[in-house]
C-alpha cells in the first residue's frame, strides 16, 4: 500500500460508528492506543458508555457518543456535539453495518429485505458522512474510512475461482458494492482537498454479523482501517484496500 502511516496521532479526534463491539471497538482501541481521542459511536447509549469505559480502563481517551446512523436527527445531534466540544473531526470510520440474511436465492428476497440492510450500510454512510464533512474539512488531514468487504467486489463475484464466487447474499453483498461506489464518489468530490476517502476490507472476521464464523479476530480486521485512518499526505484516496494490498472493485 502506498503512503505512510503518520506518527502524529496525539490530538486527533476520531469517530468510529458501531464502536461498541467487534471491529469497531478494536478500531477505536487501536486508534486510541496511538493517541487519538476516540468518539465511541453507538446506537445504544448504555452499550456505548460501557465500551468507552472499557477503553478508558486500557488507557484510551474515549468518549461515548449516541449515534444511530439510520436516524438523521441522531446524526445531526452527534455532529453538533462534536462541533461544540472539539471544533473539528480528523477521522471518520464508517463501521456500523448489518448483514441481513446469509442464505436464500435473490429471487426470494424482497425490496424490504434490501432496504433494511441499505438503511445502515449505504444510506447511513451517506447521512453520517455528509453531516461530518464540514468538520472533516476543518482538519488539516481529514480521513474517511468506509468498512467494506471482499464480498462487495463485482470483479471477485464474476470470477468462478474466487473465494466469494459461491456466495450469493444479495442484500449484504450489493450494499457493500454500493458502499464501494460511494467511496469513489466522495473521493472524487474531495480530491482537491486534504480529505482522503478509502474503502477498508478487513477479511472474514469473527463477529456478531456472521455469528462468529470468521477466521480472523476483530483486532486483525481493524488493522487496515487504522492504517487508512492514519495515512500521511502522500497516501491514496479512492482506493479499495486490505492488509494484503488492493482489492478489485
Amino acid at each position: 500500500m502506498t503512503g505512510k502511516v503518520t506518527a502524529k496521532v496525539t490530538g486527533k479526534v476520531a469517530l468510529v460508528t458501531g464502536a461498541n463491539k467487534g471491529i469497531g471497538y478494536e478500531t477505536a482501541r487501536q486508534l486510541g492506543e496511538r493517541g487519538a481521542l476516540v468518539l465511541v459511536g453507538a446506537r445504544d447509549e448504555v452499550r456505548g458508555e460501557r465500551a468507552a469505559d472499557a477503553l478508558a480502563a486500557l488507557g484510551v481517551s474515549a468518549v461515548p457518543l449516541r449515534l444511530d446512523v439510520t436516524d438523521p436527527v441522531s446524526v445531526a445531534e452527534a455532529a453538533a456535539g462534536i462541533e461544540r466540544h472539539h471544533g473539528r473531526l480528523d477521522i471518520l470510520v464508517n463501521n456500523a453495518g448489518v448483514a441481513g440474511g446469509f442464505t436464500g436465492a435473490p429471487s426470494q428476497a424482497t425490496a424490504d429485505d434490501l432496504r433494511a440492510v441499505y438503511e445502515t450500510n449505504v444510506f447511513g454512510v451517506v447521512t453520517v458522512t455528509n453531516a461530518m464533512l464540514p468538520l472533516l474539512r476543518r482538519s488539516p488531514a481529514g480521513r474517511v474510512v468506509n468498512m467494506s468487504s471482499h464480498i462487495g467486489s463485482l470483479t471477485l463475484h464474476a470470477d468462478p475461482d474466487s473465494p466469494v464466487a459461491s456466495v450469493n447474499m444479495i442484500a449484504y453483498q450489493s450494499s457493500k458494492t454500493a458502499l464501494n461506489a460511494l467511496t469513489l464518489a466522495y473521493a472524487k468530490e474531495l480530491r482537491d482537498t486534504p480529505v482522503k476517502v478509502n474503502a477498508a476490507h478487513p477479511g472474514v472476521v469473527a463477529t456478531d454479523i456472521n455469528h462468529h464464523r470468521g477466521g480472523r479476530t476483530p483486532a486483525q480486521g481493524a488493522v487496515i482501517a487504522v492504517r487508512l485512518a492514519l495515512l500521511d499526505a502522500d497516501g491514496p484516496t479512492g482506493a479499495s484496500l486490505s492488509e494484503d494490498g488492493p482489492v478489485p472493485w
